[in-house]
């Protein structure tokens, strides 16, 4: 039978990403595990679409392509929102757990490699195609994989590489949204760990306060100017650092701008005055930020082609499996006792599988379901996604320059 293709188009594929984080919210309700293990909403309802997108795809010979051009928006709204709720002087004082963070994340990294060549290996493939199930698809991402791939098919001659990069990274992605939250759990109450119980959190609002959540239009007004200017800002720092020889995502532009606005903002209007009122703006930004990063999600779950791993089940399913033991078992016993074995590194952890699988946004979801359960951390929604959208691929790619000669 002839693979019939329907391509739902921009305005339906965004409507459905909302009713698929409904979909989330319900099957959290339903059944309490998921939010026990603080799986986030978003994953719920998104990886119910892929599964119903696969299962058309083997059973009815229909595949289902997605227009998502509002997805990367969404998240430059979300990381625009992220950089407005860090406090500069707040940052000033956690440069330590900033560079301990990044020396972790690089020897993961490493070990990340080393695992994934030596699976090709034994697969009998060339090892470094294994780069493409290390660091290269899994803590780089999409972004650069893509960069990657000429390298690898032109230079070096192995054709596979990029579908198996593309490939791992969506796996990846998969495992990260599923072992943050439950990382964060286990140690939580594997050492007595006490939560903050802070009801102030820098994305969305706490479960027990979902009800009593209150918004005023100055306030959501003045949060979607100061987003909105972020992002203007955002665009022309990306432009510099683009100019630098340097490719970061544009998030980082965006993130950047953010911690700019909310230090010059505190700086000029201290108390709280005119267009700046961070006080009364802070639930709005919270809440924005809240829904972006779960219409991301669910966006980039809806839009995974689980399909494509058909060629490369076996080497890929043994390589994943042995990168996601490695990632589980080196955040419960080195990042949690380097980062302080307190609530706010129990936090950073659940940060730490999107580092190490799957991607920025990844991380402060996990991150995020943690928080909105047990109550806020600021430090950790600090350090991860510093070291996660912005020095992580500074160092990425030394290492992946080393070893893919």
């Amino acid at each position: 039978m002839a693979l019939h293709t329907v391509a739902v188009d921009s305005l339906a594929s965004f409507t459905l990403a909302i009713l698929l984080l409904f979909v989330g919210k319900g099957l959290a309700r339903r059944y309490p595990g998921l939010r026990r293990y603080s799986i986030p909403d978003s994953v719920a309802g998104g990886l119910c679409c892929a599964a119903v997108v696969l299962l058309l795809y083997l059973k009815a010979d229909v595949e289902i392509v997605f227009d998502l051009p509002a997805r990367d928006l969404l998240l430059l709204y979300f990381f625009a929102a992220l950089g407005l709720s860090t406090d500069v002087r707040t940052l000033a004082q956690r440069g330590r757990g900033l560079v301990v963070l990044l020396a972790l994340a690089t020897g993961f990294m490493l070990l990340q490699n080393f695992a994934g060549m030596a699976m090709a290996r034994a697969f009998g493939m060339d090892a470094r195609l294994g780069l493409m199930a290390g660091s290269i698809s899994l803590t780089g991402g999409v972004g650069t994989t893509l960069a990657w791939t000429p390298h690898f098919t032109q230079r070096l001659g192995l054709e596979a590489a990029g579908e198996l990069g593309l490939a791992a990274n969506m796996l990846g992605l998969v495992s990260a949204c599923v072992v943050g939250g439950p990382i964060a759990l286990f140690l939580i109450r594997r050492h007595g760990v006490q939560p903050s119980g802070g009801a102030e959190l820098e994305v969305g609002v706490r479960h027990s306060d979902e009800a009593t959540a209150r918004l005023d239009y100055d306030g959501v007004m003045l949060a979607l100017l100061w987003l909105n200017a972020a992002l203007v800002l955002g665009q022309e720092l990306s432009g510099l650092i683009a100019r630098t020889g340097l490719q970061l995502p544009a998030f980082v532009g965006c993130l950047m701008a953010g911690i700019v606005l909310r230090g010059l903002g505190g700086w000029l209007a201290p108390r709280g005055r005119g267009l700046w009122r961070w006080p009364r703006m802070q639930p709005s930004v919270a809440l924005i930020s809240d829904i972006c990063l779960g219409l991301f999600i669910t966006m980039a779950l809806m839009g995974l082609q689980l399909s494509a791993l058909h060629g490369i089940l076996g080497y890929i399913a043994a390589a994943m499996l042995l990168q996601v033991l490695l990632a589980v078992a080196f955040t419960v016993l080195v990042v949690f006792r380097a980062m302080g074995r307190d609530y706010e590194a129990a936090v950073v952890c659940a940060g730490f599988g999107g580092i190490a699988l799957g991607s920025t946004a990844t991380a402060v979801a996990n991150m995020t379901s943690v928080t909105r359960e047990f109550g806020a951390a600021p430090r950790a929604f600090i350090v991860v996604p510093l070291v996660c959208g912005f020095f992580i691929d500074l160092a990425n790619a030394l290492v992946i320059g080393w070893l893919a000669r």
